[in-house]
């Protein structure tokens, strides 16, 4: 087999030239842009050792692979025979030859398939001619880089050129050869436009379509939060790619670079969801409450629209600042820093004239580091015993009850649950609308610890009244709504139940549960009821008892209240 490049004839680039606008005009808007815009999956496929192109082809759409056979058949079945174009293609495969299919399988990747079994490397000699011919001056004019218009537009005129120029192309080899298919024409052509486009740049002027599109859809206020890329110890908002990150040494937190900031972090690698708001006017007040760290900075957007760089399948929202030039204003919040499986960010953007760094709140000890200042004691946390249940089963919605001086019978007869019917928690949480509310429990030391996740039966003032008549029981309930109460019973009366961090009365008892406990800083809220709940009854719920409880795999039904 020869190289196409050396052989074919300028007479057959002129013909193929000359052909390629007629296809292109014929090429329907929307699967030209879908085109223009695919970037196909690069993923290794076992056991299916398929030329670039024809891997290119299975991963495209099948509506685009049907669309674009459909559109342009009448045109390519049209094309006269281009003389010489297949040379170094070689005679083919003679004989009989097994070849498997799909039912579902696009028409014109079949019949491509079956070429490149009869013709093994037709594939390779077309995207051969096919890169000549995108790198000929007579063609440059012909590949969408002087688009106008929308980003549909621009995309289309990207997609439908380099289309045009390879199904031309692949026709032409193809037909030259004696496969007057055009099935499998079109299919080898969209192959190998698919498969070289994913290694060229847009148009320049597509960057600025988009940046146009966005403008006239963007509105404020724009607030959202998404999965950030760590890596080296910093995060990036940024108009472009992750710069080299500086010393933080002015602030601690925060570093103004081009197109952006970057965010120093105290994980070193990794992910991490941060919030973001864009405010159309300056935020009037200033609440540091419950965060370690707050530093404001300023920095001139070029263009806008600079964003986190995070795994694409797990950003919850995409969340930009304003697609347009100007000067910005930022005020990183940054908490856990110093702990990283609590680690948190949210930042508050507006539009506003330059003006100097401020920091809010210095109080963690890696921004202390950073600055050069003596670093804070070290705090010892109570609820940090309590953290586990941010990566639990319990994490968005459950209610932990505690309760001495009962029997795991009598606990059970107070949740209203029967002690001979238990189920297993895999059903349990697959019917939930069946079996209704439900409870598991578990015996430890003569403490009974009753867990319902994302049930709030413990919550209830005369059940925790009841779980209580033979010494003492507290529950702590929170849900996905940020919605808490803690509870706290004794001797068969209900002692105090509210919302968490509002007064609970003036039992002395209970009032030595929660001391200490800073509940206005609402970090960690669960975790700190969760305390006082071990306070008062004298045992918690540790990772182990949980542990122990889903692996037994038991919980009991609760009859309706």
């Amino acid at each position: 087999m020869g190289d196409p490049e050396d052989s074919v004839t300028a007479a057959v680039v002129e013909a193929i030239v000359g052909r390629a606008p007629r296809v292109a005009a014929a090429v329907p808007v929307t699967a030209a842009a879908a085109l223009g815009r695919w970037r196909p999956d690069r993923r290794v496929r076992p056991g299916i050792p398929d030329p670039e192109a024809i891997r290119a082809l299975r991963e495209l759409p099948g509506w685009l692979v049907e669309r674009v056979h459909g559109a342009l058949e009448l045109t390519v079945r049209a094309l006269p025979p281009v003389a010489g174009a297949s040379v170094g293609l070689g005679s083919g495969v003679s004989g009989t030859f097994a070849f498997a299919s799909a039912s579902t399988e696009a028409e014109a990747l079949r019949e491509a398939r079956f070429f490149e079994a009869r013709w093994p490397g037709a594939a390779e000699v077309i995207a051969g001619l096919v890169s000549r011919l995108v790198g000929d001056e007579a063609v440059a004019g012909l590949l969408g880089a002087d688009a106008v218009g929308d980003e549909e537009a621009v995309a289309a005129a990207h997609g439908a050129a380099y289309l045009a120029v390879a199904v031309v192309a692949a026709a032409a080899v193809l037909g030259d050869a004696g496969c007057d298919k055009v099935a499998a024409q079109v299919g080898l052509g969209l192959g190998v436009a698919s498969a070289l486009l994913s290694s060229r740049s847009m148009p320049v002027v597509y960057e600025e379509a988009v940046l146009a599109e966005k403008r006239v859809e963007y509105r404020l206020p724009a607030f959202g939060s998404m999965q950030v890329a760590v890596r080296e110890h910093v995060f990036a908002l940024t108009e472009g790619s992750l710069p080299e990150p500086g010393e933080f040494a002015d602030n601690g937190l925060v570093e103004v670079v081009d197109g952006g900031v970057l965010v120093r972090t105290g994980r070193e690698t990794g992910v991490l969801e941060v919030r973001m708001r864009v405010l159309a006017e300056p935020p009037v007040k200033i609440d540091t409450q419950g965060w370690h760290e707050v530093v404001e900075v300023s920095w001139p957007a070029r263009r806008g629209d600079a964003t986190f760089e995070g795994p694409k399948h797990y950003n919850h929202r995409r969340i930009a600042t304003p697609p347009r030039p100007g000067d910005l204003r930022v005020r990183v919040f940054a908490y856990g820093r110093d702990d990283v499986e609590t680690e948190t960010y949210e930042l508050v953007v507006w539009e506003a004239p330059p003006a100097p760094p401020v920091v809010h709140a210095r109080a963690d000890r890696l921004g202390h580091r950073l600055r050069g200042e003596p670093e804070p004691a070290v705090a010892d946390l109570p609820e940090a015993a309590y953290r586990w249940i941010r990566q639990s089963a319990l994490s968005e919605a459950a209610t932990v009850t505690v309760v001495a001086g009962s029997t795991l019978r009598e606990v059970l007869h107070a949740f209203g649950a029967d002690i001979r019917e238990p189920e297993p928690i895999e059903d349990l949480l697959d019917s939930d609308l069946e079996f209704g509310p439900w409870v598991a429990v578990s015996e430890v030391d003569g403490i009974v610890l009753a867990v319902e996740e994302n049930g709030c039966r413990g919550v209830q003032g005369e059940v925790l009244a009841e779980l209580s008549r033979g010494g003492r029981a507290a529950s702590m309930f929170w849900n996905v709504n940020a919605v808490t109460r803690l509870s706290f019973a004794r001797d068969g009366e209900l002692l105090a139940s509210d919302e968490i961090g509002r007064p609970l009365g003036a039992d002395p008892e209970v009032a030595a549960a929660v001391e200490g406990l800073d509940f206005d800083d609402w970090w960690d809220r669960y975790a700190k009821g969760l305390v006082a709940v071990e306070r008062f009854t004298g045992r918690g719920l540790t990772v182990d008892d949980f542990d122990e409880i889903q692996e037994a795999g038991m919980g009991y039904p609760l009859a309706d209240r």
